[in-house]
């Protein structure tokens, strides 16, 4: 009786081992969520409850100084898919808006062709935001935008998420686009904005459910159109927090992630599951940040701006990790990551190399789950705000090259006084909020940052190996002030 009871147990450790090195990843981005706006986070100067959140938190890994790769959504999402910044593509600045082709070229890697390629069942619930085209059916000519303000029913796309790696799809291009229900590669049908929610909450749950009866591992990417404009809480959470539509909606977002995990949960798969709640960038100014503050509730906590600007309201967001018996609960990290680090973690987890072609931005996290010390190659992270200025932030060291916002938040680059600094220098340790520019006094810093800026722009990558290739010819680093006359690059 011992043999088979010691095999039984040397299969059952195996196959526990297994699980653990290719566990299951679903990523929750929300969709303009402030780093204030989660109550454990913040939870002096926030209002509103997100229990779901918190719990998460406890259960895992608080990162504090975690930035997505751009101050609003397409940048976020580019990077985040390819471990790439984004203005090392033709945007430059701004967002997609649909009815074109696909931001990310056919042949550059995503976290989703790569998970496929090493087994897992990809899929994506939620906004795509980096543009597809819609072909009529029957003709399979392109749809113009002008000429469709809503994407026609039964419209096929050619080059969407299924052709970058994923294996289903069900969601939206874009909050302008949200009526056109899309599964996998065609336009379903039309439906309500605020029944996308809980239509992105219910399909959540319904993909683990299916998927959790699979010998495969799978990677869940779930980008929520929420609690992004239009801000449309459902009957159920109108006046939940007490702090309007923007509180209520922000409710029924946590609400979302809770399904999430009991879905993992019941399945009996939360063990297995590295599970990352995180936002694409700050929250926006139509969430009425003045009114909510004057109700006690901050939407980015103690740091200056928020959405769209290059100031760390605009770009650190909230990224909570939990994967049991790696991650330890309750615990923090203060190292800096940033969203584009998703491949190179993801690599590292699997015990695989990330191709010489494929995230040149990335760095693995995984060391910091378990409490150690980030291994990079990377000097700094690169932050870059809605109107293309650009910021590189090293150590406890942050250089600005705007003279304001760079973004919505006065003053704007428009606004700032005549004979303004042409750029910011902040040392954030101790000055966390940015508001003592150091730029003329520590010209050494200044020097060194830029220069290291300039190398990471210039070799078309950031991390150590071969020479890569931005798709445009000149990325101009200097947006505004003196600096754009005097010292484009």
């Amino acid at each position: 009786m011992k043999a088979p009871l010691f095999s039984l147990l040397s299969l059952f450790l195996t196959l526990s081992l297994h699980a653990v090195d290719r566990p299951n990843i679903v990523f929750v981005m929300c969709d303009d969520l402030g780093y204030g706006d989660i109550h454990c986070l913040a939870p002096e100067t926030s209002k509103i409850p997100t229990p779901s959140a918190d719990q998460l938190a406890s259960e895992g890994m608080i990162f504090t100084d975690a930035h997505s790769g751009s101050s609003v959504c397409t940048p976020t999402r580019y990077g985040l898919l390819t471990g790439r910044y984004s203005w090392r593509s033709k945007l430059q600045q701004g967002v997609t808006t649909g009815f074109a082709p696909c931001l990310i070229k056919q042949d550059q890697p995503t976290v989703a062709s790569f998970l496929k390629s090493q087994g897992y069942n990809t899929g994506i619930i939620g906004k795509w935001h980096l543009d597809f085209q819609y072909l009529n059916p029957d003709t399979g000519e392109a749809y113009k935008k002008k000429e469709h303000k809503t994407p026609p029913l039964f419209a096929k796309i050619p080059d969407g998420p299924l052709a970058r790696g994923f294996d289903y799809f069900h969601g939206f291009h874009h909050a302008r686009n949200m009526e056109a229900v899309i599964e996998n590669e065609t336009v379903i049908e039309h439906d309500a904005v605020e029944n996308m929610l809980p239509r992105l909450t219910k399909r959540s749950a319904e993909f683990i459910d299916y998927h959790a009866k699979d010998e495969k591992p799978f990677f869940l990417y779930v980008p929520l159109g929420s609690p992004h404009t239009p801000i449309v809480p459902t009957d159920e959470w109108k006046g939940k927090s007490g702090l309007g539509d923007y509180g209520d909606f922000v409710m029924q977002t946590d609400h979302a992630l809770g399904e999430i995990m009991k879905a993992l949960e019941r399945n009996q798969i939360a063990e297995t599951t590295l599970l990352i709640l995180t936002s694409d960038n700050g929250c926006s100014k139509a969430a009425g940040i003045a009114k909510l503050a004057e109700q006690g509730h901050f939407v980015s906590a103690h740091m200056r701006g928020s959405k769209a600007d290059i100031w760390d309201g605009g770009h650190r967001v909230p990224f909570i990790v939990r994967w049991p018996g790696v991650v330890q609960p309750g615990s923090r990290s203060d190292q800096l990551v940033c969203l584009v680090d998703l491949f190179a973690t993801a690599a590292d987890i699997l015990g695989v190399e990330v191709p010489d072609t494929a995230a040149p931005d990335s760095v693995s996290m995984l060391p910091a789950f378990s409490g150690e010390t980030i291994q990079s190659t990377r000097k700094g992270v690169i932050h870059h705000s809605i109107s293309g200025h650009f910021a590189y932030r090293q150590d406890n060291w942050k250089l600005v090259l705007a003279r304001g916002s760079g973004g919505w938040t006065s003053p704007t680059e428009k606004q700032v006084e005549p004979g303004a600094l042409e750029a910011q220098l902040y040392d954030l340790d101790a000055d966390p909020g940015e508001q003592n520019n150091l730029y003329e006094d520590r010209p050494e810093i200044v020097d060194k940052l830029m220069t290291q800026l300039i190398k990471d722009v210039e070799r078309g990558r950031s991390t150590d190996g071969p020479e890569a290739a931005n798709d445009v010819k000149e990325i101009v680093l200097w947006k505004s002030g003196r600096g754009a006359k005097s010292r484009k690059k």
